[in-house]
């Protein structure tokens, strides 16, 4: 085992919240002005430029703070998105261990509803909070890696050989990074640890660890009875509406009245370690479960049970009504009885279910036996599958302390309810590699939405625990 270099904790401090203040933060504001959104939401993301504008941003103040030996490159291969890549020598003696740390600078797009003084192009500074899109989600993750690093560089502490991965489709789906994956797997090795920094916090007052995350499919269900509108007054009675075979569609899958999902192909046995993870994390958190959301005045959550809803927002299927089409603006709509109706459909899924066998049920249960013999349609099948964490004792004991020692408080872990296609792809393809996977989208940080803000103390202090990790990674 490898001697422990304790870190100066005074000092790396002050060297995190120095870069963070006079570097990372005005970076970040440059880039919350950068459009830069993710293809699926901008199809002419080449023409536009700005993608390339945000990667230049990046890998210019990465080459601006490069370690020693450290190897910068933006690949580029035929039509797909760039990615960034970083290779950093390790600095343990004979040491041939890889850390791979990811992010992504790829955005959602605008979203309605910011407040007036604030918009998802215009970095704001309030608080100790960076408002506008991306910076949280997930920009920071590539300032906050490096500066992790160059934490133990500048105290001489050993770290083994690092590479950062950058990507700029994760908003998408993450679709090309298999082929980036394949095509520079000589460079990335074969990684012992992986530092993903783009999951969520349940506050701000210590460090939060992911344990799991969902998988998901989407679809398109789209009805159709009639091959043109009609005048509602001549057909209603006599053909069926089509939002009405829609809804009874959804019926088959989803109990209206409790959110259930009825498919029993869609369902896990819950282990009981997650169970009690939730129960932890219910009694450290209380109301803040359900308060974190922007809940109308007198709206309440599915059930008081805070344990249970922390289960149905991690470990059981959910439905989701995401988008809608055949459906006019309620300016426009008149007595029309309308041709076909579409609904975009998203199912999260618990974290160990196979995501392309759930959308195998899903589609079947969607199309079989047509109600009045309506045609069904589901189109744009997309799975990915969730992801359920292994961790060793030396991650969880160096995480544990160094979120005492930054934040005062023991660290928490937690299921996530979103779903990063990379990490179920790393632990499929790295099956011995420890994850490392924290975030700072905290409560009311509002990720995708608007009003979506940086909580940059809790950043500073991500960005320390990281760098004990990485220096207990090289003394185990």
């Amino acid at each position: 085992m490898a001697e422990r270099n304790a870190v100066d904790t005074a000092q790396a401090e002050a060297l995190v919240n120095k870069t963070w203040d006079e570097s990372i933060v005005p970076a970040l504001a440059e880039y919350i002005k950068i459009p830069n959104k993710s293809p699926m939401f901008d199809a002419r993301w080449r023409e536009h430029g700005y993608m390339d504008q945000a990667v230049e941003l990046v890998r210019s103040w990465c080459a601006d703070h490069a370690l020693p030996g450290m190897r910068l490159d933006v690949v580029r291969e035929g039509d797909r998105t760039p990615v960034i890549f970083i290779e950093i020598p390790g600095t343990v003696p004979n040491g041939d261990e890889t850390v791979l740390m990811y992010g992504h600078i790829d955005k959602q797009p605008e979203a309605e509803g910011w407040d007036e003084d604030l918009g998802p192009w215009k970095p704001v500074l309030r608080d100790g909070k960076l408002y506008g899109r991306g910076a949280a989600d997930d920009g920071y993750a590539v300032f906050g890696s490096l500066t992790a690093l160059t934490v133990l560089a500048e105290q001489g502490i050993p770290y083994h050989r690092c590479v950062i991965l950058v990507e700029t489709c994760e908003e998408s789906g993450s679709y090309d990074l298999p082929f980036y994956m394949d095509h520079l797997a000589d460079r990335i090795g074969t990684p012992s640890l992986v530092v993903c920094l783009d999951t969520a916090c349940g506050n701000y007052d210590q460090l939060w660890l992911t344990t799991s995350l969902r998988g998901i499919v989407t679809c398109d269900l789209d009805v159709s009875l009639l091959y043109e509108g009609v005048h509602s007054g001549d057909a209603s009675g006599i053909v069926a509406d089509g939002f009405r075979v829609a809804r009874q569609l959804l019926s088959r899958v989803e109990d209206e009245t409790s959110g259930a999902v009825k498919l029993d192909d869609l369902q896990v046995e819950i282990p009981t370690a997650r169970v009690n993870e939730a129960r932890r994390v219910a009694a450290a958190l209380g109301d803040t479960v359900f308060d974190a959301f922007p809940l109308q005045s007198g709206a309440r959550p599915v059930t008081e049970d805070l344990t249970e809803l922390l289960l149905n927002r991690t470990w059981r299927p959910a439905l989701s009504i995401t988008g809608a089409e055949g459906l006019p603006t309620l300016r426009n709509a008149g007595n029309v009885s309308r041709p076909h109706t579409a609904l975009k459909l998203s199912m999260r899924l618990p974290p160990t279910l196979p995501a392309r066998r759930a959308a195998e049920a899903l589609v079947a249960a969607l199309t079989r036996d047509p109600p009045y013999g309506a045609q069904i349609t589901v189109g744009r099948v997309e799975a990915g599958d969730g992801w359920n964490a292994p961790m060793a004792n030396w991650l969880e004991e160096s995480l544990n302390a160094a979120s005492w020692t930054y934040f005062g408080a023991e660290a928490l872990y937690m299921g996530e309810g979103g779903s990063i296609p990379l990490i179920a792809m790393l632990g499929e393809k790295f099956p011995a590699a420890q994850l490392l996977i924290t975030g700072v989208l905290g409560p009311h940080s509002n990720a995708h939405g608007p009003n979506e803000f940086l909580h940059i103390p809790t950043a500073k202090r991500v960005t320390a625990c990281v760098a004990n990790a990485l220096r207990d990674h090289a003394a185990r």
